[in-house]
């Protein structure tokens, strides 16, 4: 009776502890799912507000011309020259965006210019183990946006950071689905900075559907990086940490959408350019100030299987032999004064005009075969002088440039493109012109 007493009390004791150890595992289970759902639950949360996107491009170039540094200072010695090819990445670009909610969202853009920058620190054997920086690819990698904004009405939005100066088509249209070129159209690309951004303040808004606007407040230029080919092509990039801000400028862009399928543009950008630098500058030069005072138009129209778009930009540099003057005070080397300056003249005066037309075949299809692929042939002509005006025009004629252009584009879908692109740059006597084949392939897009 004893030993069945016990028997029992020991099956029951450990029913109790089974009953109980499930009931916990049970109670543990219920507690990591519901760990799970509330981690997946903040994670779905979080990719719904994030975007990602950007786009790219490959290019393959046939130049069948000299690209000697000397070529425009002695035409005649490179006019028979044996042609050269390129391969290259000119853009690479990563956006990332967040909408934090209750009108706030964060907006990043990372470019890889040419495949970006590869360099390395290595110790060399052959020289006693000194250590030697060594440069294995070229290119550059820019934060070219990097912004948060807080939108009260979708016609006010308050945006600041390093934001895109949309002056002129390219830089407010400056993705490789939005021209047909293999490489972004030469004239505003080379005369003013492309795609161009700085630190700033926006203000932008879509009051409705017919219009849309932006105002912006940014440091100015800095006239000591002007050119004689490139205008103001370099004045906003900085060899500091910081981006030197003596002086101001304003920039605004206005879109119209009233006619259906065509974009109207215009913008405007005014500031002053002259002592934006470390530099002390002396009393010589009271009354320089360097303004700067840029205009340009655009359009797009896409219907009926017709592309076609253009611009014309107009751009006045005040002081400009005063410019060319202190640029040229300095040594040529940079290691001896550190100047960033080319040490050229600068125009007074820059204009460039161009347009494109093109006709998507695919377009003759019926609409049933319609999959979004477009083929599209084109042609583009563009002229851009970065010395429309000055005092030493005759001896940078070479400035003065006429490019025309056919070729092809087919997109399997939207977002991807092949280009096939002839071109030639026509010069006046007696600089050679430059003809040249490029093929490329790009996309553009969101992935999310």
């Amino acid at each position: 009776m004893l030993l069945r007493k016990t028997f029992l009390l020991f099956v029951a004791t450990s029913m109790t502890i089974v009953v109980a150890a499930q009931q916990k595992t049970n109670n543990d289970v219920d507690a990591v799912t519901g760990a799970t759902q509330t981690t997946q639950s903040t994670f779905q949360k979080i990719a719904s507000r994030l975007s990602i996107g950007g786009y790219g491009e490959a290019v393959m170039t046939r130049n069948f011309y000299s690209d000697h540094f000397n070529r425009y200072k002695y035409p005649a010695q490179y006019a028979d020259t044996v042609s050269h090819g390129r391969f290259d990445l000119p853009h690479v670009v990563l956006n990332l965006g967040y909408d934090f909610g209750r009108g706030w969202k964060l907006g990043m853009e990372i470019e890889f210019e040419h495949g970006g920058t590869e360099s390395a620190v290595e110790v060399d054997d052959d020289e006693s183990g000194e250590y030697e920086a060594e440069t294995e690819k070229g290119g550059e990698v820019a934060l070219e946006q990097f912004w948060i904004e807080k939108e009260f009405l979708p016609s006010l939005v308050l945006r600041a950071g390093e934001i895109v100066v949309p002056v002129g088509a390219t830089n407010a249209h400056h993705t490789p689905t939005e021209f047909f070129t293999v490489y972004r159209p030469e004239g505003e690309a080379n005369l003013f900075p492309c795609t161009w951004h700085q630190v700033g303040v926006s203000l932008r808004g879509k009051p409705n559907k017919q219009w849309k606007y932006e105002v912006q407040f940014l440091s100015g230029l800095d006239s000591e990086r002007f050119g004689a080919d490139c205008f103001v092509h370099y004045g906003a990039t900085s060899s500091y940490e910081f981006k030197i801000a003596n002086k101001y400028a304003v920039a605004a862009r206005i879109d119209n959408y009233s006619v259906p399928n065509l974009r109207l543009s215009a913008s405007f950008y005014g500031g002053r350019t002259f002592r934006n630098t470390m530099r002390k500058i002396g009393t010589a030069y009271n009354g320089c100030e360097g303004g700067l005072k840029i205009g340009t138009f655009d359009f797009a129209y896409d219907n009926f299987g017709i592309i076609a778009r253009g611009n014309f930009d107009y751009a006045h540099l005040k002081n400009s032999v005063e410019i060319t003057k202190f640029n040229n005070t300095y040594p040529k080397h940079t290691s001896q004064d550190g100047s960033p300056s080319k040490h050229q003249p600068v125009g007074s005066d820059a204009m460039t005009y161009g347009g494109e037309l093109g006709y998507d075949f695919f377009s003759l299809r019926n609409k049933a075969e319609d999959d979004g692929q477009r083929l599209i042939l084109f042609g583009r002509y563009e002229y851009y002088n970065a010395m429309q005006k000055s005092s030493y025009k005759d001896s940078y004629a070479y400035t003065e440039k006429k490019r025309f252009a056919v070729g092809v584009n087919y997109m399997p879908m939207k977002e991807i493109v092949v280009k096939a692109e002839y071109s030639k740059r026509n010069f006046v006597s007696p600089y050679n012109d430059e003809p040249s084949l490029s093929l490329g392939i790009a996309y553009s897009g969101w992935f999310k």
